[in-house]
C-alpha cells in the first residue's frame, strides 16, 4: 500500500465533523433527483452515449493512473480520458466529489470512492446502479470488496483495490505468531522481560480508530450496524470486543501512548524495535525491510489478526469505481471502468503501488506473491474482513464510534457507558 493511498482511505476527527452536517441534511431525501438510491431518470439516460469522460481520484503517488489512462487514450483516440487528480486528503477527496455530484453537471464521469463512501452516495441518488446494460462482471473477485461496493442490494461501484489490516510480529522473540488475542497478551510478559512495549495498532481518535474498534467489536461477535443500519452496539458481543480494549490498555498490554498512534507512529515504533505486536496495513512491509532507520529488517514476520479463536475479522480497506449518474457518456464510462478491473490491471496495481488486488486468484499467483510476500496473509486478512458500517450515515457513525470508544480505552467512560451511549449517537444519526 503506498503512502499516499494509506492517507487517503482515513477521514481526520475535523473533517468527519465537517462533514456530518452535510451528510446528514442530504441522506434524509437525497439529491439525485429521485428515490433513495436510484438516481431517479437521470438512471436511465445515456446508457450507450460514447465520447470524452473524466476520471477523479485521490494523488496518485506511486504513478500508477497515468500509464494506464494513456494506455487507455491510445487504443480509444475518440473516447478519451481527462484525468482529474484531487489531493491526498480523504476529507477533502470527500467533499470535492459531494459538491460535483450535488451540482449533477456530469463533470466527474468516473470516481475512485473510498468503501465507505459507497452507501452514502447511492443513497443520495449519486451514483449509477451497475445492473442490467451498466452490469460490471465481478466474477472472482474478493466477496467482501464486493460486499462493501453494494447498497441495498444492488452494485453502485466497481471494487477497484482492496486492502486489510495483518499483525507484525517480532519473530526473534514470539516462534510462533498468536492466533487469538489471548493467545497474544499472554506472550506480553516477553515484551516486558526485554523492556519493550507489547501491542499497538491505531488508537488514537480518528478514523484508524473506528477500524481498529470495528475489528475488536466484529471479532468478538458482534456489529456496529444490523444489515439494515440500525446501531447494535448495546449487546454482550459487542461490549466484550471493546472491554478487550479497553483491559489492555489498562494492563499496561497496550502502552499508554499508544492513544496518541495513527499508522505512522506505530509503525515507527515497531521499526525502531519498541513494539512486540503491531496492528497495520501491508504498507509497512515494504518499509519495514527496506528503511535505513529499520532495526526489524531481518527479524520481523506478518500473521493474521489474532482472534477469538482463529484468525480475528480485520476492517476492510480499500477503494472502488463509480459512474456518475448524470455522466453524459456512460457507455464509454462503463468500458473504461471494466478496464481499470481487469486481471491485468490489478497486476500493475499491486506491482506497482503495492496495491492489493480485489481478484482472488491473484494472492497465489506466484509471480505477485514473489515481489509482494505478504499477499497469502492478506488473503486471509481479507477473507475474514468485515466492511465498516454500511451506511449512508457513515459520517456520523464514525464519530460517534470515535468519541465513544477514545472515551472507554482511556478510562473516562465505563465501557458500559460508552456502549449506551455509542448506541444512541449512531440511533440518532439515522433517524435525523
Amino acid at each position: 500500500m503506498s503512502m499516499g493511498t494509506k492517507i487517503s482511505r482515513m477521514y481526520m476527527p475535523l473533517a468527519v465533523a465537517a462533514t456530518l452536517a452535510m451528510a446528514l441534511s442530504a441522506c434524509s431525501g437525497g439529491t439525485g433527483g429521485g428515490t433513495e438510491g436510484g438516481g431517479g431518470g437521470a438512471a436511465s439516460e445515456n446508457l450507450d452515449a460514447r465520447g470524452p469522460i473524466t476520471y477523479v481520484q485521490g494523488k496518485d503517488n506511486s504513478e500508477v493512473i497515468r500509464p494506464l489512462v494513456d494506455k487507455w487514450n491510445a487504443a480509444h483516440p475518440n473516447e478519451t480520458v481527462t484525468f482529474k487528480e484531487q489531493t491526498d486528503k480523504a476529507d477533502q477527496q470527500h467533499d470535492d466529489l459531494v459538491q460535483r455530484f450535488q451540482a449533477k453537471n456530469g463533470d466527474y464521469d468516473v470516481a475512485s470512492v473510498d468503501v465507505v463512501w459507497t452507501a452514502e452516495f447511492a443513497a443520495k441518488g449519486w451514483l449509477q446502479p451497475l445492473k442490467d446494460k451498466m452490469a460490471i462482471d465481478t466474477t472472482g473477485f474478493l466477496p467482501a470488496t464486493v460486499e462493501a461496493a453494494t447498497y441495498k442490494d444492488t452494485l453502485y461501484a466497481a471494487p477497484q483495490t482492496s486492502d486489510g489490516g495483518i499483525l507484525y510480529y517480532r519473530k526473534d522473540l514470539v516462534a510462533t505468531p498468536p492466533t487469538t488475542w489471548e493467545e497474544m497478551l499472554a506472550m506480553c510478559p516477553i515484551a516486558k522481560e526485554k523492556g519493550i512495549d507489547c501491542y499497538a495498532g491505531q488508537f488514537a481518535q480518528y478514523e484508524g480508530l473506528t477500524v481498529n474498534v470495528a475489528e475488536a467489536i466484529n471479532t468478538a461477535g458482534g456489529t456496529i450496524v444490523d444489515k439494515d443500519g440500525k446501531a447494535t452496539v448495546d449487546t454482550a458481543e459487542a461490549k466484550a470486543g471493546m472491554t478487550n480494549l479497553v483491559q489492555a490498555y489498562k494492563d499496561g498490554n497496550i502502552p499508554k501512548q499508544a492513544v496518541t498512534y495513527q499508522e505512522e507512529q506505530g509503525r515507527i515504533s515497531f521499526e525502531e524495535g519498541k513494539l512486540m505486536f503491531l496492528r497495520n496495513w501491508p504498507y509497512v512491509y515494504n518499509l519495514a525491510k527496506s528503511e535505513g532507520s529499520s532495526t526489524v529488517k531481518d527479524t520481523f514476520g506478518i500473521a493474521p489478526l489474532p482472534g477469538k479463536d482463529g484468525p480475528g475479522a480485520s476492517t476492510l480497506g480499500g477503494h472502488s469505481l463509480a459512474i456518475s449518474v448524470d455522466s453524459k457518456y456512460k457507455a464509454t464510462a462503463k468500458d473504461f471502468t471494466a478496464f481499470m478491473i481487469t486481471e491485468e490491471t490489478q497486476k500493475f496495481y499491486a506491482t506497482q503501488g503495492s496495491l492489493a488486488p480485489v481478484m482472488e486468484s491473484l494472492y497465489t499467483d506466484a509471480e505477485l506473491v514473489a515481489k509482494l510476500p505478504y499477499l497469502p496473509v492478506l488473503l486471509t486478512s481479507i477473507q475474514n474482513a468485515v466492511p465498516r458500517p454500511v451506511t449512508p450515515f457513515y459520517p456520523a457513525v464514525t464519530l460517534a464510534i470515535q468519541q465513544n470508544s477514545f472515551a472507554a480505552i482511556s478510562g473516562t467512560k465505563s465501557v458500559d457507558q460508552a456502549m449506551t451511549d455509542m448506541q444512541a449517537a449512531i440511533a440518532a444519526a439515522g433517524s435525523k
